[in-house]
């Protein structure tokens, strides 16, 4: 999301500091953009709702024609109050209990295991019963070890090893197959990654006929430094052929294809504002305070992520540029939003802007130290800005104490 110096002045004076800003024109583009990923297919886009459940931006995300993944009762209660319906919603549980998967099973809505024993446990709740299964084709991919999610090194998943027994405890429980999905990492920007994973995920896929979808996961990458976008024309094509050759041999041509970005959906559209509180130098490290700690943006700390950050002036004057760790107000050593970063020299007031704040970031927010979540708004396509979130107070803090 770029935005205008004065505006984000006008939006950190008017909601207060930190504050989540997003922008519905971007929003609805990368919405646009993976729908026609796949033209020549039955194909639709999962949004990944983990990336960030904002009620608003989830009823843009539906209104855009996409669908919708869970991984949680919180998320299936969010998203429909956002409007989705249980048909298009696939709940993808990853060690869940047995009320947790009722909970989906209750109201309708398809559930994905990814285990043997959560296929068991299944089973056994509701016998008949249609589901998909999640599988480990052995590949993955990702920015970071933490984010890989399929592979030897995993806990996500069905070794693709086990299809017999996944085949004998779906005859046992006399379960439909209705999909597959998978899932092999977050954050790619090479096709060849993604195509490789779906390759091998068809492997597995050839092994059940009669399937109503496949749905080959997320992970598509953004460029949060400078770097080459995400060609999707070129994984389109790439996609294609692998299609192709598969649904040459297979017995349902029509079966729906699926994807499940978060990232890409959102990252771009959200800005987060900040301010300088604090100036200081120790020992050879020029530090500039900011009231972003990692109870409000955490993937710097989790993941030594990179985000592009702008010095914003409140005097104006962009002078000389100093190399600087910025970090927030958290009483931990880690609480960095940006190693050795060169910026604009600050002074206590300006605003720090960190870009491509969208996926992972509000939604890791947490209450650490006691800190207070911040504020959303969202731009909308007038360029109206509203409030889409409120500013935590102190007592939401005790909100849920026995007093």
């Amino acid at each position: 999301m770029i935005i205008e110096e004065k505006r984000a002045l006008e939006l950190i004076d008017k909601y207060g500091s930190p504050l989540y800003v997003y922008d519905e024109k971007i929003l609805r583009e990368r919405c646009k953009e993976l729908k026609g990923l796949l033209p020549k297919k039955n194909f639709k886009v999962n949004y990944s709702a983990k990336a960030n459940t904002n009620l608003e931006l989830l009823k843009i995300v539906r209104d855009e024609g996409l669908l919708v993944d869970a991984m949680s009762p919180g998320e299936i209660y969010i998203e429909q109050m956002a409007g989705y319906k249980p048909a298009e919603i696939l709940y993808i549980g990853n060690n869940v209990s047995k009320e947790e998967m009722k909970y989906a099973i209750d109201r309708g809505i398809l559930v994905s295991v990814d285990s043997l024993s959560q296929l068991e446990m299944f089973g056994r709740i509701n016998k008949g019963g249609k589901v998909a299964v999640r599988f480990n084709s052995g590949v993955g991919a990702g920015h970071h070890e933490k984010v890989v999610t399929g592979g030897k090194k995993t806990k996500f998943a069905v070794q693709k090893d086990f299809v017999p027994q996944v085949k004998e405890l779906l005859e046992k429980y006399h379960l439909t197959l209705v999909g597959i999905n998978q899932h092999i990492g977050s954050f790619f920007l090479r096709p060849e990654e993604y195509v490789d994973g779906a390759i091998a995920f068809l492997d597995i896929a050839k092994r059940f006929p009669g399937l109503e979808f496949l749905d080959f996961g997320g992970g598509f990458g953004i460029p949060y430094e400078a770097m080459h976008r995400l060609d999707l024309s070129l994984l389109s094509d790439m996609l294609d052929d692998a299609l192709n050759e598969f649904l040459a041999d297979y017995d349902n041509k029509d079966i729906m294809i699926k994807i499940e970005p978060g990232r890409y959906i959102v990252a771009e559209c959200s800005v987060l504002l900040g301010t300088v509180h604090s100036i200081k130098d120790n020992y050879g490290r020029k530090y500039v305070g900011t009231d972003i700690g990692f109870n409000v943006i955490q993937r710097p700390v989790m993941y030594d992520s990179y985000h592009h950050i702008d010095m914003i002036k409140r005097n104006g004057q962009k002078k000389e540029t100093e190399i600087v760790y910025v970090c927030g107000n958290i009483c931990e050593s880690g609480d960095l939003v940006a190693k050795e970063r060169e910026l604009y020299k600050s002074e206590v007031g300006d605003v720090v802007a960190v870009k491509d704040a969208g996926a992972y970031c509000f939604a890791m927010a947490s209450n650490y130290n006691c800190r207070l979540k911040p504020a959303e708004v969202l731009i909308d396509l007038e360029g109206k800005d509203r409030l889409i979130r409120k500013r935590e107070t102190l007592d939401d803090l005790v909100r849920h104490f026995e007093v």
